[in-house]
């Protein structure tokens, strides 16, 4: 292998111990989440992802680049959170085209009683990530990350 083979070997090895504690974290938050909210990972960061937003609502590319869904699966995903009525879409003011989502009373509620569980779940999964000697760096690494968003 020459010098460019070894720098592609590096950042695939990066990715796949990144896919590896993503796949460990997500399946962790999964379990929590379905048995504490009957919610998924996916709905439960589009429900973060309003709540944290001036207004609480969001265009749909905007919830669609927070999930990192197209935008046809963030329509879907959209349709189902509201039919269980936790949250709502509304036409933008300004811009008849665009539409606003944004939480209903029922699925702040919900939010409020999921996020100690996925809260503490996280916090598990990186703990005992950073115990695999393959993920360690990465966890430790993670702190760091928010210095640069």
């Amino acid at each position: 292998m020459g010098i460019k083979d070894d720098a592609v070997e590096v950042r695939a090895q990066g990715w796949r111990t990144l896919a590896a504690l993503h796949g460990l974290i997500e399946a962790e938050l999964e379990r929590s989440l379905q048995a504490v909210a009957q919610l998924s990972v996916v709905e439960y960061t589009v429900l973060d992802a309003l709540s944290r937003q001036d207004g609480w609502h969001m265009r749909m590319q905007q919830l669609a680049r927070a999930t990192a869904l197209s935008a046809s699966a963030t329509t879907r995903l959209v349709n189902r959170l509201e039919d269980r009525g936790l949250l709502t879409r509304i036409l933008c003011a300004d811009d008849r085209r665009g539409i606003y989502t944004e939480l209903t009373p029922s699925g702040i509620k919900l939010l409020e009683e999921a996020r100690p569980s996925h809260d503490a779940t996280l916090e598990r999964a990186l703990a005992e990530a950073q115990e695999v000697p393959e993920l360690a760096p990465l966890v430790a690494a993670l702190p760091t990350l928010h210095a640069h968003v």
